[in-house]
């Protein structure tokens, strides 16, 4: 089974990430045949240099019409992998679905324009990725023809690169930045002539030796119930394993409950029974002794005996606020971790800064604005299970809603 890694492209709306896409699409020959005819002829008919953002609105037409294109994902292949391209449309959008879970990027790129440089949004992304623990990081230095190809603009852009994402404390320097022309081609997937100065990798090349998540045993179990069904007589909990495994006949207990079973029977299907799950997989499961259901709800974590998550009604995080409305100290908001969600009030805001500029607007504050992030205390109407982002991504992020509306993503860390 060939391998799939899952990245996401950031950058400035007007850095060339539409074209820098679709000359990937073109080089790897992922495009339908019509539309790699199409790309050939618009470049005869322009001396070599068609427009490649029109490959973007084209695969965003059949996203629109639900034609073949995943609604958030654009795939291509290499000889050694598969790869799948999570758009990333805005700050707001693309930190709600990381924090979420509905996107889960392995790896970034994240685009700068040689002649503009290093913009707010360029900040903010780059802020966003530190905060959401992105582990593989690619720096793309685009539009390097329109910077006349020259190598000291590019180390200038390097250094400046390297010594902010220094101050967002990221947690890995970049694999490797890299100068391209997508709209020419340059180390896109060919080295450029135009940049015989630069001896490193393309930007294939770099994608290529970026690490894949294995789908694996190892970790923490977490298991959040979903929900409980009765077949047939029989009590099963449903939900998904994010973390770790889980084996028939293993001692488990759930948080916050504290409720601590046995596993019985786990069920792929309502129709097989199997004697290991791992991370990633939906799954069913019975427990041994009718007593053992007591308790146990929706929101509910099957975790080991040891270690155990942290369990408790106060929560403190670092918040990136993404509504136009501010909230302030007292406001009740919904908190949403995993399948847990319930009623919580703001009782602190500490270090609020800008996420772009990283300056301490102030150490304590009654309220929290739009791309603005501080910790929070948060105090919660019930008890929930919790981890450190680091260690269990999906129980360690979370976020805050206004009656059906995200308005916040948070990180514990």
């Amino acid at each position: 089974m060939r391998e799939n890694l899952h990245f996401v492209a950031v950058g400035h709306v007007d850095h060339g990430k539409s074209t820098m896409i679709g000359r990937l699409l073109y080089d790897t020959e992922s495009l339908p045949p019509d539309k790699m005819e199409e790309v050939r002829r618009m470049s005869e008919e322009s001396n070599g240099q068609p427009e490649f953002a029109f490959v973007m609105d084209h695969l965003e037409e059949e996203r629109t019409n639900r034609i073949t294109i995943d609604t958030a994902q654009t795939f291509f292949k290499t000889e050694k992998r598969d790869y799948t391209i999570i758009d990333a449309p805005g700050h707001k959008q693309f930190l709600k679905n990381m924090i979420t879970g509905s996107t889960q990027a392995e790896a970034a790129l994240l685009l700068i324009d040689a002649e503009e440089g290093l913009r707010e949004q360029t900040h903010r992304h780059a802020y966003i990725l530190g905060l959401l623990g992105i582990k593989q990081l690619i720096v793309i230095v685009n539009k390097m023809d329109l910077a006349g190809y020259k190598e000291e603009r590019f180390n200038e852009l390097r250094d400046q690169i390297t010594a902010r994402l220094g101050e967002f404390n990221m947690t890995v320097k970049p694999e490797m930045i890299i100068p391209i022309s997508a709209q020419l081609g340059d180390n896109v997937a060919k080295k450029g002539e135009n940049m015989s100065w630069f001896s490193g990798m393309t930007m294939l090349e770099a994608l290529d030796k970026l690490e894949c998540a294995k789908t694996t045993e190892d970790g923490m179990l977490r298991f959040p119930i979903q929900d409980i069904y009765e077949v047939d007589g029989q009590k099963i909990i449903a939900g998904r394993l994010v973390s770790g495994a889980i084996k028939s006949g293993q001692d488990i207990i759930f948080h916050p409950c504290g409720k601590s079973a046995t596993v019985d029977k786990i069920k792929k299907n309502f129709n097989e029974d199997f004697d290991v799950a791992v991370a990633g997989e939906s799954i069913g499961l019975t427990l041994k002794g009718e007593s053992a259901f007591k308790a146990l709800k929706r929101g509910e974590i099957a975790c080991d005996v040891e270690p155990s998550p942290m369990v408790s009604s106060t929560i403190e995080a670092v918040v990136f606020w993404m509504s136009g409305m501010p909230v302030r100290l007292n406001d009740k908001l919904d908190f949403k971790c995993a399948t847990n969600q319930m009623q919580c009030q703001v009782k602190r805001i500490d270090n609020r800064l800008n996420s772009s500029s990283l300056e301490v607007i102030e150490e304590s504050s009654n309220e929290l604005r739009e791309t603005e992030v501080a910790r929070l205390t948060l105090k919660l109407d019930g008890y929930v299970a919790t981890d450190k982002f680091e260690q269990v991504a999906e129980t360690g992020r979370f976020v805050l809603m206004r009656d059906t509306d995200t308005v916040a993503g948070g990180v514990i860390h």
